[in-house]
């Protein structure tokens, strides 16, 4: 019973603060991530409450959480086709890349600068190096301009990012730990190869043929069963084989499904599943993990230019990359501020380097201050830029173009 209490109560909250967001003129995201804040330890500590005694109550909506990312971004590759991100690979490639080794450059300076050690400010900037595409993939669906080209090149981009970023983590644990060197680097990149390449000829062959049998069958939402069946074991191998994170799998399976005939039904189902229930408790749980009152007075300097490197890191970076690769000014712009947000990636990697003891608590509060931040602003961020009109020509250039 209190479980389903704080279901009812996160639900409703996220909902209606979503609502008043999008009459606000801003992504309905925002104010799920809000309510959040409000509700968690940082404000009214809502879970803490005396009415909840289980200490269950806030692992379960946890759990809750990561079922709905992985349903999000599943939805977000079932809007997808794998041929135009295809066409996007050296945007995504170039972005990608750029968008990670920025941070992490920008990260160890500044860390040099207040007195880390060596290893610490690395690690540092390797945090800052990940992204979540999960708030922008809503962010994207919400504004209608997922299957643009810089939707897709912001979508490849973050998979590239989470890859180079995992691959950059491995090489920094097996030079600090001094295990397995070389050897554990080309391991984990075996892993992810063998993983993209059993998704591939498990989506590309297999999928397809089970869908038309399960369709045939007299079996109640047999679809989208399968669906979830095989969201659930993407996400599952993205881990387990490829060391990556299981929202990787989760989007890679909507990529294949997005093939199939029964897209349109898959899509309805999921929409349902996902926005009814689980994916608002994934935002609103974002701002439950977080403290702001561990924040000390010390720490908020670091706190303000770690999470403005953080900003500028990716915009720079990433903006940079796209830029490189062939889009506008406008869109590499659109593109950095999608790879802004760190959302569960970033924190993942924060709370590695707690257990490595390769930052303090003190200063795993503030990366935690640093993804609630970014992960704030990127929809607002997104929204601005994506429905700012374009600037007209000077004069003289059109002009010059009738003449």
């Amino acid at each position: 019973m209190e479980l389903t209490l704080a279901l009812a109560v996160i639900i409703a909250l996220a909902k209606a603060a979503g609502y008043l967001s999008a009459r606000l003129h801003q992504p309905s995201v925002l104010g799920e991530l809000l309510v959040g804040v409000i509700l968690g330890p940082s404000l009214i500590n809502f879970i803490n409450w005396p009415i909840f005694t289980s200490g269950h109550v806030t692992e379960t909506i946890y759990q809750f959480s990561e079922i709905g990312v992985l349903l999000l971004m599943f939805v977000a590759g079932l809007e997808l086709h794998l041929a135009d991100l295809a066409r996007n690979v050296k945007v995504s490639v170039l972005a990608g890349t750029m968008g990670v080794f920025v941070p992490v450059i920008l990260g160890w300076g500044i860390g040099l600068l207040f007195d880390f050690g060596n290893i610490e400010a690395l690690f540092l900037g390797l945090t800052l190096g990940a992204t979540s595409v999960s708030i922008s993939a809503q962010t994207l669906i919400e504004l209608k301009v997922l299957r643009s080209r810089v939707g897709l090149g912001l979508l490849g981009s973050a998979v590239f990012d989470d890859v180079l970023v995992i691959l950059l983590l491995s090489v920094f644990l097996a030079l600090v730990e001094g295990t397995g060197g070389l050897t554990s680097v080309l391991w984990v990149f075996l892993r992810m190869l063998l993983f993209f390449a059993l998704s591939l000829g498990v989506g590309l062959w297999l999928l397809p043929l089970l869908t038309r049998r399960i369709s045939r069958l007299p079996v109640s939402q047999g679809i989208l069963t399968l669906g979830i069946v095989v969201m659930l074991f993407y996400g599952l191998a993205a881990e387990v084989i490829g060391g990556m994170a299981a929202i990787t799998g989760a989007f890679l399976a909507g990529l294949m499904f997005a093939r199939s005939s029964e897209k349109e039904r898959l899509e309805r189902g999921f929409s349902a599943i996902s926005y009814g229930l689980f994916v608002p408790v994934f935002f609103v749980n974002i701002g439950l993990t977080i403290n702001v009152r561990q924040l000390q007075v010390q720490d908020l300097w670091l706190l303000m230019v770690v999470t403005t490197l953080a900003v500028l890191g990716k915009i720079i970076g990433s903006g940079f990359g796209a830029f490189w690769g062939g889009f506008t000014s406008r869109e590499s712009l659109i593109l950095g501020a999608g790879m802004v947000s760190r959302g569960e990636v970033g924190l993942i990697l924060a709370s590695v380097g707690v257990a490595n003891q390769f930052m303090s608590p003190s200063e795993f509060t503030v990366m935690v201050g640093m993804v609630l931040v970014t992960t704030l602003l990127t929809p607002p961020m997104l929204r601005y830029l994506i429905n700012r009109p374009e600037k007209p020509a000077p004069p003289e250039a059109v002009k010059s173009e009738g003449a």
